[in-house]
């Protein structure tokens, strides 16, 4: 550590609130690794909608004052670095680390079941329950740095972790396969986008929901059909018409989500940007027996999946625009108006 500057340039999150709540500074201590741990210098770090919720205390069932505002349901410790979406290269490592992983570039997984040294009762996420990576240094247990050999830029594959780690999780776990119809919301987002880059890999036909403005981004993606968000989903394709419904909006359409998955289909979410209380017909999820996933903590084999998916060129980073660290309220209003497809990623090399 010797080497390596005592202090750091980053965004300190103080409270919950508005842009105001983030503090640029260049005195942040660079933290150092535990005996289990690296340090990662940041090369490019993408902007999250962890980032917002965990900003505004949009976890929180509460008023987000009431200690459950972090992912994890617990209190945010302020002052927090927020940043789940992470490319870099590790430049410490402590004790219990072997030196050959100096100088390697690496994606950090961002659902974390170990930090601190420990083995979490239960997983936190990085940039809301600790620190992240909006920051010029970042340290993760070792396992959680995963080594990747691309000829991508660091601002491309900072574009994958928590996207396209949570598509992944959701295509998994609702059991995507090949022919099977896909019908995705949100799908210029970056997860949106991810589901459809990779239900596409599985060889999966996929109907995807987006904006008439987004709709050519969408379907060069590789999307097979687009719907609106003002059309009538089950209007449009009929009831039991798709095997999987991957949603990341619910909102006030999302029984005819429902409606038009096929009997014994699958539903699968990760977010809820249109609305999280939806009414549910419970004659519909027993009749046609269907099941729910609630996708949050990645299962064990998902992120290393990823990693070689990324590596084989499987699928591709969706890139919005960039901007530098300092810029990072201009960047997270950009965010939250959605007029974007893909990422919006923070330059710090």
């Amino acid at each position: 550590m010797n080497e390596l500057p005592k202090t750091m340039r980053g965004v300190w999150l103080t409270g919950h609130g508005g842009l105001d709540k983030l503090a640029i500074r260049d005195d942040i201590p660079v933290p150092e690794p535990g005996a289990d741990d690296v340090l990662i210098r940041v090369g490019a770090a993408a902007v999250n909608n962890t980032d917002i919720n965990t900003r505004t205390g949009w976890y929180s069932k509460g008023d987000g004052a009431s200690g459950d505002a972090s992912w994890s349901g617990k209190a945010v410790r302020f002052p927090l670095i927020q940043g789940a979406d992470v490319c870099g290269r590790i430049v410490a490592v402590g004790d219990n680390v072997s030196k050959n992983r100096l100088h390697e570039r690496v994606l950090i997984e961002p659902c974390l079941t170990k930090a601190n040294g420990k083995t979490l009762a239960s997983p936190w996420y990085l940039g809301s329950d600790c620190n992240g990576g909006f920051s010029e240094y970042t340290v993760v247990a070792c396992g959680h740095a995963y080594q990747i050999e691309s000829a991508l830029s660091d601002v491309e594959l900072a574009s994958f972790p928590c996207s396209y780690s949570t598509a992944e999780n959701l295509l998994t776990r609702a059991g995507v396969a090949a022919n099977d119809t896909v019908l995705v919301t949100g799908a210029s987002g970056g997860v949106g986008s991810a589901v459809v880059q990779l239900a596409k890999v599985r060889r999966a036909k996929v109907i995807a929901i987006t904006s008439p403005a987004k709709s050519d981004n969408v379907k060069s993606l590789g999307a097979d059909r687009i719907l609106f968000r003002e059309d009538n989903v089950v209007q449009a394709l009929g009831s039991n018409s798709v095997d999987v419904v991957i949603d990341l909006v619910a909102g006030e359409q999302w029984s005819g989500l429902l409606d038009a998955l096929k009997p014994s289909g699958n539903y699968a979410t990760a977010g809820a940007i249109g609305g999280p209380l939806v009414e549910l017909d419970v004659r519909t999820l027993y009749l046609k027996d269907l099941s729910l996933f609630g996708c949050t903590v990645l299962g064990k084999e998902i992120f290393s999946n990823l990693v070689r998916r990324i590596e084989r060129n499987d699928i591709a980073a969706v890139v919005a625009m960039t901007f530098p660290l300092s810029q990072i309220a201009e960047a997270q209003k950009r965010f939250v108006a959605k007029s974007h497809t893909g990422k919006i990623v923070l330059t710090l090399a």
